[in-house]
């Protein structure tokens, strides 16, 4: 009797295993997750934002090579860069426990195309104040108007990039990776990757939870909760592959429109959340709303727009794909970095910032009773958008 307990315990961890970590999440529940645990951490500490973490990453290498003149802050006492360590940490841990975590190479020309991809989203998110996160679904779901000219630049980016990358195809040769060598693939491998790699992931997210404790032990309670929550995202996103590039760049490449469903949900489950925190005062209303509208938010989306399609990936996409062992992604943040570090500097100290735009507060140009509706008809809008162009193919180029 103890035997077939333990057995059909046993059968049971296995399968919800199966389910949870080898096979993929769907889009609707993967929206869902994302924003309750931005709503969660916006409660915890503030709203959630990408680019503050990269950007703390770039002052750090620019003042190790003599270019930044203050020290800047740690990165394990930045709340944005501890939430991105999660990120990629958590991504990391899904990739190891469903056995898919590999090194990736790439073509000489695909790492310069990752460090031009950084650059421009680095820049472009100086502009807009944000990435796709922080500029865009974030300053949305914070009802700050910025959002939704960073949301048209984004589009507008995502249509050029693809045009790029449609010209490449035609007129660069295309390079393949370098395949292993054939007495590389005859090596019998010294441990079972397969078989290991699961505990190493688990050992992995003990330790972010560990790390999480030992924060709170320290009085930086806050800390450790954004690379926990951080590290959720990361899991979310990686079992469920869920990408804003796709968002922004399929209605125009195969007219696909599953990702901008996915994402419209999470932004009016998000935004209705945020409203509820907001409108009753829970948190500041204005929190959240610094993004220029319209002039920076518009021209960064467009910049980071087709950055994105360079890299392969955004402000979020990066950190997961180079958590799962992408070395494109990997250089792509360090320029992403760097570029955004110094393109906050020129904006800030060149007063570029003046003319880009201030932040608009939606409730306050319309009133939380017409601001709320209007929220909710422009994401549908979004939606039966795209649905009508996945059926036409209007706006299909590729």
């Amino acid at each position: 009797m103890a035997n077939i307990f333990l057995e059909s315990i046993k059968e049971e961890v296995r399968k919800n295993y199966i389910a949870v970590f080898e096979r993929s999440w769907p889009g609707w529940l993967a929206g869902i997750f994302l924003a309750i645990l931005a709503l969660l951490i916006f409660m915890w500490h503030g709203p959630w934002g990408i680019t503050g973490g990269y950007r703390n990453w770039g002052d750090w290498i620019l003042y190790g090579l003599g270019l930044h003149g203050e020290k800047p802050q740690l990165p394990w006492l930045s709340g944005m860069s501890m939430s991105n360590i999660g990120l990629f940490v958590g991504a990391m841990a899904s990739a190891l426990m469903g056995r898919q975590f590999k090194v990736r190479m790439a073509p000489p020309y695909e790492y310069l195309k990752g460090i031009a991809g950084g650059a421009f989203m680095g820049f472009g998110a100086a502009l807009a104040a944000g990435c796709n996160i922080g500029g865009f679904y974030n300053a949305i779901g914070m009802f700050s108007m910025g959002g939704y000219a960073m949301m048209i630049g984004l589009g507008v980016g995502a249509y050029l990039g693809l045009r790029f990358l449609i010209w490449e195809i035609s007129n660069i040769p295309q390079q393949a990776a370098r395949p292993p060598k054939a007495q590389d693939l005859k090596k019998k491998p010294l441990i079972n990757w397969g078989r290991v790699s699961p505990f190493i992931g688990g050992a992995v997210l003990i330790m972010v939870i560990a790390t999480f404790y030992i924060f709170s032990a320290k009085g930086h309670t806050q800390i450790g909760g954004l690379l926990f929550f951080g590290a959720l995202i990361g899991i979310t996103m990686h079992r469920s592959r869920m990408c804003f590039v796709r968002a922004f760049r399929e209605p125009f490449m195969t007219g696909d429109a599953e990702m901008i469903r996915v994402i419209a949900m999470s932004l009016m489950i998000y935004g209705l959340g945020s409203a509820v925190i907001k409108w009753n005062y829970l948190q500041p209303d204005v929190m959240g709303v610094y993004h220029p509208f319209w002039f920076g938010s518009l021209t960064g989306g467009v910049i980071f727009g087709f950055g994105m399609l360079l890299a392969g990936g955004c402000g979020t996409g990066s950190l997961w794909r180079a958590g799962e062992g992408h070395t494109k992604l990997m250089v792509t943040l360090i320029s992403f970095a760097v570029f955004n570090s110094t393109g906050y500097k020129i904006v800030h100290n060149t007063g570029l910032s003046e003319i880009l735009g201030s932040g608009k507060f939606m409730p306050a140009v319309f009133g939380w009773e017409f601001a709320l509706p209007l929220y909710v008809l422009i994401m549908l809008a979004w939606v039966f958008w795209a649905i009508w162009n996945e059926k036409t193919e209007k706006f299909v180029i590729f």
